[in-house]
């Protein structure tokens, strides 16, 4: 289990009372009418990173018409009307918060009219615009799989992606002509980086490129974006598929991210909170270091929202994580060494094999060898009596030559823990490495965690 699983915050609650408190004191007014839903009850939702969230509820009446309205404005963002049945399409929400809004239930989004709102005035007809090019292509990627002809393959190819390039044309001729609008923002936010031509060969060139160019039409700091379901699964596939995974990397992206997010409180909280919980939950070795970085420049001076015991806790796991931090120098502790004569005359005589204060102490500091490994383990532990005796042999076969040294930490302790080491060590003939426990002081353990 991770070092920090014990103090992940509780996402959700934090989440939703941040997309609550941002709402402005002018309000909306959405007139629906969807034949076919009589007397039923419709729910007003939005998106709220990859989570969505009711914003409001209305009871459609006989004729399917009804109002959602109230005295606070709407978060800009993507919307959805969700349906008794589990039925639902979604909707833009710009700035133009009063409008009307038909459709039926035979096709809700072919049938949709809206007035009123520019934004969903865009947002249907390029709806309805991919609607009629999804069957073109799809025709298209029929006969590709049909024909055997390599010329036509060719062709057929061709069309399909210049049918994707007419998506993106489209996309930047709205984005032109209506730049204030989100509907603008979100559907530029849609769109992929588009490596040229020339740098397709060349696979570093190409990476380079496209990680340079990943953010050209998605604004972190936008946070409309993030009442959609694009924002986090744009940063999230960034972080773990486009930077290299090494914590001096993704530190740095990470720097950015906030830094970006810092244009709005409500982001701000938001990225914080997701980035410290990806990375407390990680498993793969030395992230702690990403999120011991975010807990101690951002976390524990910056996250007003966590209470003072939370904050206190943390600084005391990052005060004992920091020292262990791939690439720090490992902190000194004081253990006794037990020689492997010890061990072979403790073999057949129980009060030896009990007796803890065989051998003598010394400072790992002390070590003289290229390379030091600490391995701590307990003679009781089933994962340990299968890899220890593995890893002494890899040391034998490998290491020793190598001028590594190796101290196998037993943290069992008292006269107890004593004989069942000494069992394990004969039985096992694990005599040709430092063999160390600390018998009394257990301080060890708290500072290696």
């Amino acid at each position: 289990m991770n070092r920090f699983s014990t103090l992940l915050v509780i996402i959700f609650t934090l989440l939703v009372s941040i997309s609550a408190g941002k709402a402005q004191e002018e309000g909306y007014a959405i007139k629906v009418k969807i034949t076919g839903l009589e007397n039923q009850t419709i729910i007003l939702g939005h998106y709220f990173g990859t989570t969505m969230l009711p914003a409001d509820t209305l009871k459609a009446d006989e004729n399917g018409y009804g109002v959602f309205t109230k005295d606070e404005t709407l978060l800009q963002g993507l919307y959805i009307l969700y349906f008794e049945d589990g039925s639902y399409f979604e909707i833009m929400m710009g700035e133009d918060q009063t409008f009307y809004l038909e459709t039926d239930t035979s096709n809700y989004v072919k049938n949709l009219k809206i007035e009123g709102s520019p934004d969903n005035e865009i947002f249907i007809d390029f709806q309805n615009y991919m609607l009629k090019k999804r069957d073109v292509m799809m025709e298209l990627q029929n006969q590709l799989k049909a024909t055997e002809n390599e010329k036509e393959k060719e062709k057929l190819t061709t069309e399909i992606q210049d049918l994707g390039q007419e998506r993106v044309r489209k996309i930047h001729e709205i984005a032109e002509k209506y730049p204030t609008l989100f509907v603008s923002t979100f559907l530029k936010a849609t769109l992929e980086v588009d490596v040229p031509e020339e740098l397709k060969d060349d696979p570093k060139a190409r990476y380079q490129y496209y990680k340079d160019h990943y953010f050209d039409n998605f604004d972190v700091s936008d946070v409309r974006l993030l009442q959609t379901p694009l924002y986090e699964n744009k940063i999230l596939y960034y972080l773990d598929k486009v930077v290299v995974q090494v914590p001096d990397s993704l530190i740095k992206e990470i720097d950015w991210l906030i830094s970006r997010s810092e244009a709005d409180s409500s982001l701000f909280r938001y990225m914080l909170i997701t980035l410290f919980n990806k990375y407390g939950k990680s498993e793969f070795m030395g992230m702690d270091a990403v999120q011991v970085h975010i807990a101690d420049n951002y976390y524990i001076e910056k996250s007003w929202w966590s209470d003072e015991k939370f904050i206190a806790d943390l600084k005391e796991r990052v005060e004992i994580l920091k020292p262990l931090l791939i690439g720090a120098v490992a902190p000194n502790v004081q253990l006794r060494y037990v020689p492997a004569e010890h061990f072979k005359n403790a073999e057949s005589d129980t009060a030896l094999k009990r007796f803890p204060h065989a051998g003598s102490f010394f400072n790992i500091a002390d070590i003289d060898a290229e390379f030091t490994v600490l391995i701590f383990w307990e003679s009781t532990c089933s994962h340990c009596k299968k890899v220890v005796p593995d890893l002494y042999q890899i040391y034998q076969d490998t290491l020793k030559a190598q001028q590594v040294k190796i101290v196998a930490i037993s943290t069992l302790f008292g006269e107890d823990g004593k004989e069942k080491w000494v069992d394990f060590i004969n039985n096992k003939k694990l005599y040709d490495w430092i063999n160390a426990w600390n018998p009394y002081d257990y301080k060890y353990k708290e500072i290696y965690d």
